[in-house]
């Protein structure tokens, strides 16, 4: 075909001042450049070959110019960070796709001092040795748990894995079928037992297990108990299922048996408290004489990512000396985010509600109401374009957590006057900052359950810079 020796070879577009431009303002590698222009010239090259011409006066000249619009725009693409900061106008307090629970201050400044400097991750300063990282968080840990040991790893599937691989291998474990959950990215406690090489025993039917149940399944193979919290569903009508002080005593009466619970979510402050769902507290839980319990870090905790374990010292050692736990550790980053926001646990009830997290899911419907006023009285000072109305609706905690639960908010709708709604909310996602909101009946919805103070300024500035564009 004519049109294929058109295309310019890649060496004539090295030699380009477009070409060094490239590499020198954006401080970009040549070769990255050269790989996106062959990149360019082989999808032309496809094109041509299909039958298709994707440009208007195919030569040479326009060939080149496509070529080197299309490698500007994806080199600069190419420089843009990929993990970028979202205000989140869902309302969804643990946002699993906007990355759950936000930092404090406080947790945020430990962590930017720990990853900016050397640290004592695995030195004991006062002894001028070696330590252990699992060290770092465990007084604190049991502290705040009431447990008698504790360590950390990169996330709670991981925690689920190691306890039932350092502690069930080749062993059964028995699990009700009504808590055999799916969480995100559709891991299932199934498959994690079975790569674990765990045995599940299945006991009780999905909506009604009994005590007897599990006793009727303990046999000399039987290793451990396993108690799911259905932290992401919720199982209503002709349901029952067996208390895990229940479960404790059944151990105490199986002296070999070990009962672990995994709570999933994890919550160190009493929301019910608040009168707000039904999560157990890490601390009754092991008041109840669980032998082990593991949790998330980024969920109701409000830290970074981690999957903790807490329970008996004679467990937690067991786990600690295993070679997986090399395989699953956090990094220091992790340590110092979690280390400060369990020190909020330990202070007073003030800063344990100024966590991100327990704030947000504690604000008040007429602190949100205020909050989504100002916004509308704000950006009408400025646009006429937008028709905004505040009213009454309900946010959700998120991130698999508390199932059901309604938080009573308020929302803003908004339409503007040209530009469509799917179009709105794509500016909105695409711009800086990133904008998430919700579109329900063709108007985009923010919720302020999720917007901090800080963020307001900002957000309305977004709208006010696109309120004269036209559709």
């Amino acid at each position: 075909m004519q049109l294929l020796r058109e295309l310019p070879p890649v060496h004539e577009l090295q030699k380009s001042n477009r070409f060094t431009s490239l590499v020198e303002k954006l401080s970009i590698p040549d070769s990255q450049v050269t790989k996106i222009i062959q990149a360019e010239i082989d999808y032309l090259r496809e094109e041509l070959l299909a039958g298709n011409v994707p440009i208007e006066k195919p030569n040479k000249l326009t060939f080149t110019e496509y070529i080197w619009n299309n490698t500007e725009e994806k080199v600069l693409k190419f420089k843009q960070d990929r993990l970028i900061r979202v205000i989140n106008g869902t309302g969804t307090v643990l946002h699993t796709n906007l990355g759950r629970a936000r930092l404090s201050e406080e947790a945020i400044t430990h962590v930017v001092s720990v990853a900016s400097n050397y640290s004592n991750l695995e030195y004991k300063i006062s002894e001028g040795k070696r330590g252990s990282r699992h060290d770092i968080l465990e007084e604190l840990l049991t502290e705040v748990t009431g447990a008698e040991a504790a360590m950390v790893v990169n996330n709670n599937a991981a925690a689920v894995y190691l306890v039932l691989r350092a502690l069930a291998k080749d062993k059964e474990v028995i699990v009700s079928r009504g808590q055999l959950v799916e969480i995100g990215g559709s891991f299932r406690v199934s498959s994690i037992m079975s790569e674990s090489d765990a045995e599940l025993v299945e006991v009780g039917t999905t909506n009604k297990t009994h005590l007897y149940d599990y006793q009727n399944a303990i046999s000399e193979k039987t290793a451990m108990i396993l108690k799911v919290h259905t932290s992401n569903f919720k199982t209503i009508g002709f349901t029952e299922t067996v208390a895990t002080e229940e479960l404790v005593e059944l151990k105490r009466k199986n002296s070999h048996l070990i009962f672990y619970e995994d709570l999933g979510s994890g919550s160190l402050y009493d929301f019910r408290n608040e009168g707000i769902g039904e999560e157990p507290v890490v601390r009754g839980v092991i008041e109840s004489g669980v032998d082990l319990v593991s949790f998330s870090g980024d969920k109701l905790l409000g830290g970074p990512q981690a999957g903790i374990i807490v329970g008996k010292k004679e467990y937690i050692e067991k786990l600690k000396s295993h070679q997986l736990a090399r395989v699953l550790r956090v990094d220091k980053m992790t340590f110092a985010g979690l280390e400060k926001t369990l020190r909020s646990y330990l202070s007073s009830q003030d800063l344990v509600e100024q966590l991100p997290t327990v704030r947000d899911i504690i604000k008040t419907d007429q602190q949100i109401y205020e909050q989504a006023n100002d916004f509308c009285v704000q950006l009408k000072k400025y646009s006429e374009l937008y028709h905004l109305q505040v009213l009454a609706d309900t946010s959700q905690v998120g991130g698999g957590t508390m199932p059901g639960v309604k938080l009573p908010t308020y929302i803003v709708t908004i339409n503007h006057k040209n530009i469509s709604t799917p179009e709105l909310a794509r500016i909105l996602r695409t711009g800086t900052p990133a904008i998430v909101t919700r579109i329900k009946e063709d108007k985009i919805i923010i919720d302020f359950r999720t917007v901090t103070k800080k963020e307001m300024p900002e957000l309305i500035e977004s709208f006010i810079s696109l309120s004269g564009m036209d559709d």
